[in-house]
Order: C-alpha cells, then sequence, then structure tokens
C-alpha cells in the first residue's frame, strides 16, 4: 500500500532578494499531485549554480520554492501515471517554474523522472542532472568525434568533469582550459593537454586548431575562443550564448550552439523527454560501474542548505554540494 503522507512538510523558500541567506525554511501543505505528476520525498538535493543566479530573476511570487536537481523515492502519483512509479528510485530535473527540490517533498513531472540503480547511491543520483545531461546535451549537437581535437574552457567545474570523459568515450582529444589546480585531475579524467584560463581581454588562443569549443565561461569568453576553430568548426555556449557570429560569411563557417536544460521544459515534447531521461538513466548506471567518475560530494545538512548555496556562489569549496534529508 502506498505510505501514509504527513499533512504538512519542510521547505526553503524564496521571499525576496538575490541571496541565498535569505532563503526562509517554511512549513507547507501535502500538494495533491495533478494529472501525470508524482511526489517525490527527497533523500538528497544536488545545489548547482543556476540555483543562485536565479534567485530574485524569474518572477516568483514569494513562497517559491527553489532548486532543480534531486534524487529520492516516489512516493505517491497522480493521474494518468504508470503505477509501477509507485515506490521506484528516482532523480529529476526540476522545471526553474515550477516548485523545486530545496524541500522534503517535490512534485514532478512523470516524464521528467529517471531510474536510479540499486547500486548508485541516491546522494551522488541528486549531484548528477544539471551537470551531467548539460555536458550529455553539448556533446549531442557535435558529430561524431574522429579523433579530432577539442576544448573545454572552464572545465575545472561539475560539467567539465563529465565533458572530459563523455568526449574521450566519443573518440574527442580533449584539451582542457582551467585553473591549474585542476590540471591533474582533469588529466586523469582523460585530457591530452592544458591551457591555463580563462583568457583575459588582451590574451589570444592561438591559430585554428580545434574542430569542437565547449565554453561554460560565458559569451564573452566565447566569443575569445573562436579563432581556435578550424573551418567549419562548432562553438558551444553553456553559460549565455555569444549575441554576434563570432566570423564573417563564408570564412570558416562555424556553427553555433547553445545549451540549456531548461529548454525541453518550456517546449519539448515526450520524445524529446524520453531521450533525455534515458540519456540520464544511462549516466546512472556508468557511475554506478565505475566507468564514469562523478565529483567528489560535499555533503551538509538539510538546516544548512543556504549557507551551503552561498559557499557556492562564492567558490569556498571544491567539490559537489549535496544535501541529504534523513
Amino acid at each position: 500500500m502506498p505510505e501514509a503522507l504527513p499533512e504538512t512538510y519542510c521547505a526553503w523558500t524564496w521571499v525576496a532578494g538575490e541571496a541565498p541567506l535569505a532563503l526562509v525554511q517554511t512549513t507547507r501543505p501535502m500538494p495533491r499531485p495533478g494529472p501525470g505528476e508524482v511526489i517525490v520525498r527527497n533523500a538528497a538535493i544536488g545545489l548547482n549554480p543556476v540555483d543562485w543566479k536565479v534567485l530574485g530573476g524569474l518572477g516568483w511570487q514569494p513562497g517559491h520554492v527553489p532548486g532543480v536537481d534531486g534524487a529520492g523515492t516516489v512516493v505517491k502519483i497522480g493521474p494518468d501515471v504508470d503505477p509501477a512509479w509507485l515506490g521506484s528510485r528516482v532523480a529529476y530535473h526540476q522545471s526553474l517554474q515550477s516548485h523545486g527540490s530545496f524541500a522534503q517533498y517535490t512534485p514532478v513531472g512523470a516524464y521528467a523522472l529517471m531510474r536510479v540503480p540499486d547500486a548508485l547511491d541516491l546522494a551522488l543520483a541528486a549531484g548528477m542532472p544539471c551537470p551531467a545531461l548539460t555536458a550529455w546535451r553539448a556533446l549531442a549537437k557535435l558529430p561524431p568525434g574522429g579523433n579530432q581535437r577539442m576544448l573545454v574552457s572552464g572545465a575545472g567545474g561539475a560539467v567539465g568533469n563529465y565533458l572530459v570523459q563523455l568526449a574521450g568515450q566519443l573518440d574527442w582529444r580533449v584539451s582542457v582550459m582551467c585553473n591549474i589546480r585542476h590540471r591533474e585531475r582533469l588529466a586523469g579524467l582523460g585530457a591530452v593537454d592544458w591551457i591555463p584560463g580563462p583568457l583575459t581581454q588582451e590574451a589570444e588562443i592561438g591559430s585554428p586548431r580545434f574542430t569542437a569549443v565547449i565554453d561554460a565561461v560565458g559569451p564573452e569568453h566565447a566569443a575569445r575562443l573562436h579563432p581556435g576553430l578550424k573551418a567549419n568548426g562548432h562553438l558551444v555556449c553553456i553559460q549565455g550564448r555569444v549575441p554576434d557570429w563570432p566570423s564573417p560569411a563564408f570564412g570558416r563557417a562555424l556553427s553555433l550552439h547553445e545549451v540549456a536544460l531548461g529548454a525541453l521544459h518550456q517546449h519539448g515534447d515526450t520524445a524529446n523527454w524520453s531521450i533525455q531521461t534515458s540519456a540520464g538513466e544511462d549516466l546512472f548506471a556508468q557511475v554506478a560501474a565505475k566507468t564514469l567518475a562523478p565529483e567528489p560530494l560535499v555533503p551538509g545538512p538539510f538546516e544548512d542548505l543556504p549557507r551551503m548555496l552561498e559557499a557556492l556562489r562564492n567558490r569556498d569549496f571544491s567539490g559537489k554540494p549535496v544535501i541529504g534529508l534523513a
């Protein structure tokens, strides 16, 4: 039988402002799942840069629950949901417009659920959707590697951790641009060489030698990297997108791409979601099989969530911050 749910639950909510430390812990009434929805009892919450970047900037009403990544157990299903989901161990990436993962319980569309294998800890799974799926999506926009060269800029973060490994699986020769403190770790994950970065406005990337550049720093930085692309090369932007085409028409014929997981929440259909959730489940399976290395976890309790989000904003630690719930 389905477990009896409490009438209320605890959540960290946005009231006003852009500061993580301004989040307020409140008690909310247990929601009833709508058509196609489930209720997930969160075991762990993954914290991501997007979680602090959007505070105060999306037209939320006071009381909105932030958070995009979580993992736990499906404890209630709504109409039109396959009963097989009930009791399943799942992870998800939530829409920024819906109440999110910063809570003991989260309503989630069943289309966004990814099954977590028994061999994978839910805390590891909670830390994966945003960075691992972003890396997968960036690579899905490119042709097969064919032993060609790729540059990953801003490779020291969570997305870079997965990009280096997944690109290597796709037969890319990956160079990384990041702080030197990440050099040895990324080499151990398969990076073939290291370039100091990020580039300043005066610095140059050098002559064209890359077939693809994936930038996780920002649009201005991505624009500085385009001279390093060969003819018919690809520039992929993860943080925003370059405002103007970086090379003249009938020149190197570059292709521009942007990556935003939120696009699927706004414009995706069932087939799109099926492809993405299948990819997520494959990534979980690889981590469970130890053929894909996740970021080291930095755990914290639910009560410390705002403090850890503030520390993430200030880059006070290395690793993946994950909040555990009793």
